[in-house]
């Protein structure tokens, strides 16, 4: 069945704009699943959850027959980055839809052409992703992304005081951000300013472990942490000797390429780190990250070792992009895949190891990709995370939350999506097989609706 079949003939009935999803399984992480139900969407809302329609109920023109269906509530992407391939971006809201992601959070890129993409999208007559972003990243005195090298778009900004870090936070609320992103070289100073004027902005915080402090450290004044970097030396049995090493080096640092700097000090330090962990010690750490959510971005961790473009569907969905993405993004793979070393699998098997030691912990975790960075098809890699993060130990329910509940809670809007219920916003995706069997089905997608509208 297409969905043009299923939403022909979507006249009124008792309310001119009423949707009825009849005898279908209602999934949404907060509950048991509920079979046999019609879900009532009025609006942009969903209006009731109710027994499945009589037989004669069931032939009105508005109500549309999902026996066999599973209904669950529109997916988030919580780390993408609209601005990082310029030919892509355009591209991107409409990926997203495709495979279900009706709300994203952009975690770093230039603010005045975020503000522009979100209002053009605004603007469109056909559906759209709901866009959080949190404009530039916030870095020290040598943003990593700087917009020196082509291959490393301008994302960043340099916050080098406490004082700029006030400054900083104030405008980007000015100017629309839902929250900020701190990266890896601020200062740890200047690192409690942005977080101290984010909570007087009401704005909460993304961010990346600081060189200069441990996850334990910076994980507990922010409200998530991304890619799990830097837990590792935080989990180290030496960790203080590798923070001392890293503060020299940081320190000694006085002139070059942010780039740089971060890019030798992880090398130095990340597999040393993993390779000293020690449980208790890691064990303390995670303690204090109980209500900070873990985006750990295992897509993007794991790519040269999984190597996704060895699935069956995977030409399908790269066909989706642009020619000159396609080509680009091709001779990445013909690199790697003719490279005569294996990839190093240490820190992609690490990623997946800590996911059990979160859930172990109560440490909260949400999905995100960082798509298109290393070969992230929009909306697609969303649901090779959901894959990953089962492989690593979540139950597929837990994904599903990953998904749709962890990221309202991020936000603050839990009472208005990532569920099923009366009131809900009726963001919502029809699958043909049940996810909560095989978190595989996710992308068995029959349609996707977006504030009540159908995207076709």
């Amino acid at each position: 069945m297409t969905l043009a079949t299923l939403i022909v003939g979507c006249s009124p009935a008792e309310n001119h704009s009423d949707i009825v999803i009849n005898n279908v399984t209602v999934i949404d992480a907060a509950s048991e699943p509920r079979p046999k139900r019609s879900v009532v969407v009025r609006n942009d809302r969903i209006f009731a959850v109710n027994p499945a329609l009589s037989t004669e109920a069931a032939a009105a023109e508005n109500v549309i027959d999902a026996t066999d269906k599973y209904l669950i509530p529109g997916l988030w992407d919580m780390h993408v980055h609209f601005l990082y391939e310029p030919k892509l971006t355009e591209h991107m809201a409409d990926l997203f839809l495709q495979y279900g992601v009706t709300s994203v959070r952009d975690t770093g890129g230039n603010l005045e052409e975020l503000v522009l993409l979100r209002e053009r999208l605004r603007q469109r007559a056909r559906p759209t992703p709901r866009v959080y972003f949190s404009g530039p990243l916030l870095d020290g005195q040598f943003p990593v992304y700087d917009g020196s090298d082509p291959a490393r778009p301008a994302l960043g900004i340099d916050v080098a005081t406490r004082a700029a870090a006030h400054a900083r936070v104030k405008a980007l609320k000015a100017a629309g951000a839902d929250l900020i992103k701190i990266y890896e070289l601020v200062q740890p100073d200047v690192y409690q300013a942005l977080v101290d004027a984010a909570r007087s902005e009401n704005l909460p915080i993304a961010s990346h472990v600081p060189l200069m402090l441990t996850a334990d450290q910076a994980g507990p004044l922010a409200d998530s942490m991304e890619h799990l970097r830097n837990i590792e030396l935080a989990c180290a049995s030496n960790w203080r000797d590798l923070l001392q090493q890293r503060r020299a080096t940081f320190t000694a640092f006085t002139e070059g390429l942010g780039y740089d700097l971060r890019r030798s000090l992880h090398s130095a330090q990340r597999l040393p780190a993993i390779a000293a962990y020690d449980e208790n010690r890691c064990n303390t750490v995670l303690d204090t990250l109980q209500n900070t959510t873990q985006v750990p971005t295992l897509r993007l961790n794991t790519v040269f070792q999984e190597q996704p473009w060895h699935r069956e569907d995977w030409p399908q969905a790269l066909a989706g992009l642009p020619q000159d993405v396609i080509k680009q993004w091709q001779s990445q793979i013909d690199f790697v895949s003719n490279s005569a070393a294996p990839p190093d699998r240490r820190f992609a098997d690490w990623s997946m190891f800590l996911i059990s030691r979160l859930l172990a912990r109560q440490v909260p975790v949400a999905a995100g990709t960082d798509t298109p960075i290393g070969l992230g098809i929009p909306g697609y890699s969303l649901h090779t995370e959901l894959e990953l993060l089962v492989a690593g130990g979540l139950t597929n329910q837990q994904a599903l939350h990953a998904a749709t509940i962890a990221p309202t809670k991020f936000f603050s809007n839990s009472d208005a999506m990532g569920r099923i219920a009366p009131g809900m916003v009726a963001d919502l995706v029809l699958l043909d097989a049940n996810p909560l069997q095989d978190i595989r089905n996710t992308r068995r997608i029959e349609a996707v609706m977006v504030d009540g509208a159908w995207v076709n």
